[in-house]
């Protein structure tokens, strides 16, 4: 098989427990590479044999360090193929966690090292979201796809997180530039970014993040959270084969290589086969 890292950032994230853990039981602790955004935070305990690094803080506005941040991860995606003989690296954020579908029968590494030879692969994007108000706050100790029943099929978090050759990824790794985007069928990538609502209010209180801009981009989630769960949710067959087939055809006109539902909104009810992945 294959020999593929994954590689995150993070600020003072909640999620992080959940990324190490799920990426480290599926890859190896020796193929992770934390970076920690900030000199005023602390390596915390659960990286024990990960190597992880801490940085200084990334200045600017939301956009800004959205760029700088791919920029230095694809820097250091190409290092890692040319000097430790990666055959593939997964790029995500501390809240986002690629999933092969159970019913295809392999975990993470098997399936990635079946795949076609392309330059790059994206799931389709599943960004799960509390139901308001029949959904309680989420537990971070449990898996969050025990709590949570529904996922918005939305083509923002149809990345390319893995690349197989050296590439630049684009601001928050929703594309890759100058490369086409293929969205593998049985392979989701789950955002978790709007799975308590509670802790988006938070993190909009947070001052060193409103210094940075986010206050409007939490406050956006906020919102989405409440759209969302007044959408009635769909099958998750045959919704997620239709989507993956509007996305792969259908793109913005300003960004040829990346995917686009056109501000259709398709929430689904996600199967129980993946309720204690993640």
């Amino acid at each position: 098989m294959k020999k593929i890292m994954a590689l995150t950032m993070a600020r003072n994230d909640r999620f992080l427990r959940k990324w190490v853990d799920y990426y480290a039981s599926r890859l190896g602790a020796e193929n992770l590479r934390v970076f920690l955004d900030g000199e005023d935070q602390e390596v915390p305990d659960f990286c024990a044999g990960i190597q992880v690094r801490v940085l200084p803080k990334m200045q600017g506005n939301v956009v800004d360090t959205d760029r700088k941040r791919s920029r230095f991860m694809s820097d250091v995606a190409a290092r890692l193929m040319d000097a430790e003989g990666a055959d593939m690296v997964i790029a995500t954020d501390a809240d986002e966690f690629l999933v092969v579908d159970p019913d295809c029968g392999m975990e993470l590494r098997e399936f990635l090292s079946s795949l076609p030879d392309y330059p790059c692969y994206s799931g389709l994007g599943v960004d799960v979201m509390q139901h308001l108000p029949a959904e309680a706050p989420a537990d971070f100790s449990r898996p969050f796809l025990s709590q949570r029943s529904r996922g918005w099929l939305h083509s923002r978090y149809t990345k390319p997180s893995v690349i197989t050759r050296p590439k630049v990824w684009g601001g928050g790794y929703h594309r890759v530039k100058h490369t086409n985007y293929h969205i593998i069928p049985g392979l989701y990538l789950f955002h978790f970014g709007g799975v308590d609502i509670e802790s988006l209010r938070q993190i909009s209180a947070d001052e060193s993040r409103v210094a940075n801009g986010w206050t409007r981009h939490q406050l956006k989630r906020q919102r989405a959270v409440e759209r969302v769960s007044r959408v009635e949710a769909l099958d998750w067959e045959p919704t997620v084969e239709r989507m993956r087939c509007m996305q792969t055809l259908c793109r913005p006109i300003f960004a040829l290589n990346k995917p686009t539902t056109f501000g259709l909104i398709r929430v689904v009810r996600i199967p129980e086969r993946f309720k204690e992945i993640i």
